[in-house]
C-alpha cells in the first residue's frame, strides 16, 4: 500500500513527490473540452495571442487536480475514504504548454473522527511549482483517511 495512514499523517510532515509532470497541449484541450469550458483563452491560440499572456493557458482547474493527484501515491493511495473538501485555492502564476510541475505536501492537522471511529481527518497543504521555482497552485485539502487495521 503506497499511501499513509491516519496514524501516519502526523502534522508538520512534508513530502516532496518524486514525480513531476510535463503538461501537454493535449492536456488543456482535452481538460477544457471535457468539463465543458469553452474559454478561448484556453483552447483558441488566435485569441490568446492577443491577451496579456500572448500565448493559452492552461485551465486551472486542470492545474489544481494534477497537483493533488501528483500527491496521491505517497499520501493517500488505498487509505482515503475520500476528500471532504478544498480551501484557500490560489493560482498564483499561470501554466502554459509545456511546462513541468512538481509537488511537496505537508500535513497541517490530524484529528480523530467523531462520527467514524476506524477513520481520521487530516488537512494537507500541496504547492505545485513549475519548472522555474513559481507556485502555480497551492490548496488546503481535507480528506477522511483509514486508521490502520488492527
Amino acid at each position: 500500500m503506497a499511501g499513509l495512514y491516519f496514524e501516519e499523517l502526523t502534522p508538520g510532515l512534508e513530502i516532496d513527490h518524486p514525480w513531476s509532470r510535463t503538461v501537454t497541449e493535449t492536456d488543456n484541450i482535452l481538460f477544457s473540452s471535457l468539463t465543458m469550458n469553452v474559454q478561448p483563452l484556453h483552447l483558441d491560440a488566435h485569441f490568446a495571442a492577443g491577451t496579456e499572456w500572448g500565448r493559452p493557458l492552461v485551465n486551472s482547474l486542470f492545474t489544481l487536480g494534477l497537483m493533488i493527484g501528483m500527491s496521491v501515491n505517497d499520501t493517500t493511495l488505498g487509505t482515503t475514504v475520500g476528500n471532504l473538501g478544498m480551501t484557500d485555492v490560489i493560482f498564483p502564476n499561470p501554466v502554459f504548454q509545456g511546462d513541468t510541475i512538481r509537488v511537496r505536501s505537508k500535513v497541517l492537522s490530524a484529528r480523530e473522527s467523531t462520527s467514524r471511529p476506524a477513520t481520521g481527518i487530516v488537512e494537507f497543504e500541496h504547492v505545485a511549482r513549475n519548472q522555474d521555482g513559481k507556485i502555480v497552485a497551492q490548496c488546503r485539502r481535507q480528506a477522511m483517511m483509514r486508521k490502520r487495521p488492527a
